[in-house]
């Protein structure tokens, strides 16, 4: 099994684990994190960051969903946000308290639990001191603090591989913080009673950090300067912080927002009007001379990258076609004996060949709807794009995979003739969607490679490239899918970022548009009909898609990238993952 697939079977696992710990049906992960629906679930603890995604250290990787499990079902929220610092140091200490805390309520009975989820914190201590992040003063406090309060907790020693190396910063903090260990060790059963300990240890490490840094900063040395950088790149890669000068490090992905205008006007997703909305061939609006012009430009570029498609047709029938019985193979050594050569065996007895098997053959009974976004932003990445699409549809239809290839952008910029009529009926408050929606066709899902050829090369006319309207489209890609008889249906997004009007932004809010594709997402996600990805051109596209894959378009595609995107293609999705 490849290492897509194996990451892709350990999520599903990991998500069926913590939603049978949790009772959470929302729960799902995918690229080694949580999910609650289409938002990542924070990770309250540095022992669960860093996923590690190999193969070697599946255990780890259970450690952490079981972890964050514990952590969801027997962490009250409310009552931990009530008692949380406002410090951003102590703020995170605290968080680590209380998952601590969390992972020693495993239930009794399930001792794989307990024992994945001190796998997982050993294996992160091991590796914070492999890395060396435990050379700055700030990293060997937090650490200290982490290995002092998880020993007191759970009952096991520290890890043998650091006992020395935090033997003195350990022995500096027992005085003041002994009597705060004790009293949470006491109370892990009772949220709001441990809560008061672990704030005490909370602020205590917080001041001392703030001593840290503000003898950095009194000190001009260089030593300190690279102590002081090192010590703020151990907290980003930790815990997600806000630092005193405002500054946040993320490495969390920004869920997407949500609508104001929504919320305010209490109603759902409305277009102000559809009278302008169109679908158009853009092929047919191109001189053939032209259009000839742009199919020599595009088989230019892939002869450039040479592309070895029957081989990229041969690794997709792998990944996507599903064996089929197709009649009976006669002659065989073995088998079922053939009637038909009885007489044969009487008179030949050392023939061996008289028995027949059933035949199996691939068969690729899926179908495959590219979803183009021509905003103006992916006007930039249209030759590689096109190069990618192009690739793909001639080999998946060598498999006998029905390819279309779409495409959306808007009629006009900045709300067209659809903002006139907004304007001239008075400046409706909160009007929805408001320009031209225009959806492209560029290949029909019935027509071979060869006969859309030319259309596909449509996608370098300069003048498609506005603004994107991106849950419409998804929805008008899928309803095409939906009629057709293929048993898995797949559409693919490709885009660079998320959905823009300026007209719909300005009448409405930003995240107008942005609120309703996540919908849309989640409701053929939940109908499960159609398998919905997300491609992100440069760009995560996490935040909307629960089945996404980043591609790096700066260099153009190669048959590497083409055998990853076979793979995501073709991994079977079924229910969450």
């Amino acid at each position: 099994m490849n290492d897509s697939r194996e990451l892709a079977r350990r999520d599903a696992l990991c998500a069926a684990t913590v939603r049978a710990l949790t009772g959470d049906d929302a729960l799902h992960y995918r690229g080694g994190r949580l999910y609650r629906h289409l938002r990542p679930v924070p990770l309250h603890a540095p022992h669960l960051r860093g996923e590690r995604r190999d193969a070697e250290d599946i255990d780890s990787t259970r450690g952490a969903a079981d972890a964050s499990a514990l952590r969801i079902a027997y962490s009250d929220a409310t009552l931990h946000r009530e008692y949380a610092p406002d410090d951003s140091v102590a703020r995170m200490v605290f968080d680590m308290l209380e998952q601590l805390r969390c992972e020693t309520l495993a239930p009794s009975g399930m001792e794989g639990v307990t024992r994945n989820v001190h796998h997982r914190f050993d294996a992160w201590s091991l590796a914070c001191y492999e890395s060396g992040l435990l050379d700055s003063d700030i990293g060997l406090l937090i650490y200290t603090v982490a290995q002092m309060a998880e020993s007191r907790l759970s009952g096991r020693a520290v890890l043998e591989q650091t006992e020395g190396l935090i033997e003195a910063t350990r022995a500096a903090l027992a005085p003041s913080l002994g009597h705060a260990l004790a009293g949470m060790r006491r109370h892990c059963d009772d949220q709001r009673a441990f809560a008061l300990h672990a704030l005490d240890i909370a602020r205590q490490i917080g001041e001392r950090v703030q001593e840290v840094r503000h003898a950095f900063v009194e000190n001009d040395s260089s030593d300190d300067d690279d102590d002081e950088q090192a010590a703020r790149t151990m907290l980003g890669t930790w815990f997600d912080i806000e630092d005193e000068e405002g500054d946040v490090e993320r490495l969390v992905l920004t869920a997407s927002g949500e609508s104001s205008a929504r919320e305010a006007s209490g109603e759902d997703y409305r277009v102000f009007t559809t009278r302008y909305d169109k679908t158009i061939r853009p092929a047919t609006m191109i001189r053939a001379a032209l259009l000839r012009e742009f199919r020599e430009r595009l088989d230019d570029l892939i002869a450039a990258r040479h592309i070895n498609v029957p081989r990229l047709a041969r690794i997709l029938q792998a990944s996507i076609t599903v064996p089929r019985r197709d009649g009976w193979s006669f002659g065989e050594e073995e088998g079922r004996i053939d009637g038909r050569r009885l007489a044969q065996v009487v008179t030949s007895p050392d023939e061996r060949r008289v028995f027949r098997r059933e035949r199996e053959r691939p068969h690729a009974d899926c179908a495959v709807s590219f979803l183009i976004d021509c905003s103006g932003s992916m006007k930039a990445s249209i030759e590689p794009v096109a190069v990618m699409i192009d690739v793909l549809v001639r080999a998946l239809g060598m498999t006998g995979v029905a390819t279309e290839v779409l495409g959306f952008t808007t009629g006009a910029w900045n709300g067209g003739r659809a903002k006139l009529d907004w304007i001239a009926k008075g400046r409706l408050k909160y009007p929805g969607r408001l320009n031209e929606a225009c959806n492209m066709i560029f290949k029909e899902g019935d027509a071979s490679w060869r006969a859309a050829r030319g259309d596909i090369a449509a996608l370098f006319k300069a003048d498609l490239f506005r603004e994107g309207i991106d849950g419409e489209a998804l929805d008008w890609a899928c309803s095409r899918l939906y009629a057709r008889n293929e048993a898995r249906r797949i559409v693919v997004v490709i885009s660079d970022g998320s959905p823009m009007d300026s007209a719909t932004a300005q009448a409405n809010d930003p995240n107008y548009l942005d609120q309703h594709l996540r919908e849309v997402v989640e409701k053929h996600d939940a109908a499960g009909r159609v398998e919905v990805l997300g491609l992100g051109v440069g760009l995560d596209l996490s935040p909307y898609y629960r089945h996404h894959f980043a591609v790096d378009l700066s260099v153009p595609p190669d048959m590497t990238l083409f055998a990853k995107l076979a793979a995501w293609l073709g991994a079977r999705r079924r229910g969450r993952t």
